[in-house]
């Protein structure tokens, strides 16, 4: 795999009949205990306001339990060494641009409108490379918003919110 462009939603939001998706990476441990990146979808969205008086919105929530909220500055040319994701954790690219490589292989690139669910937490070391790679992509650094988790909100599976 080697996305480089944010996919579009399946709905621009207008047909209230039908809910729209939002495409993510997933990165999980698969089977063999070896880390790998899938394209995936965010389902189960519908109307409703956010609070406040505003009028209803498409929202999907999430389950789980927010352990912490962090802001990422990855500087220009950081490579994170092969390790597994602290804990699952979504992670939201707002400037800039960076890259995954997982342990089957695959690599992905992603910047602002990409968004990432991270769940490689048991891996299993092969060739001395457990988890998977990343680093910053191109001449400025990657500024990202980390949504992690005390447990896993859902199964180690290719599309887990499916």
């Amino acid at each position: 795999m080697d996305t480089t462009t944010s996919a579009p939603l399946d709905n621009d939001g207008r047909d209230a009949d039908t809910p729209p998706t939002l495409p993510f990476i997933h990165m999980w441990t698969g089977l063999d205990g070896k880390s790998r990146l899938d394209e995936s979808v965010l389902r189960g969205f519908g109307m409703q306001s956010v609070g406040g008086g505003a009028d209803p919105q498409w929202m999907r929530p999430f389950p789980g339990e927010v352990s912490a909220v962090l802001f990422a500055a990855l500087p220009v040319g950081w490579v994170g060494q092969w390790h597994p994701s602290p804990h699952p954790q979504w992670v939201i690219p707002l400037r800039g641009r960076w890259f995954l490589e997982t342990q089957d292989g695959s690599r992905v690139e992603m910047g602002p409108g990409d968004i990432h669910f991270g769940q490689d937490t048991d891996t299993t070391e092969v060739d001395g490379k457990a988890g998977h790679l990343s680093g910053t992509v191109g001449d400025e650094p990657c500024l990202q918003v980390l949504i992690q988790f005390a447990a896993s909100p859902a199964a180690p599976t290719a599309h887990p919110f499916g």
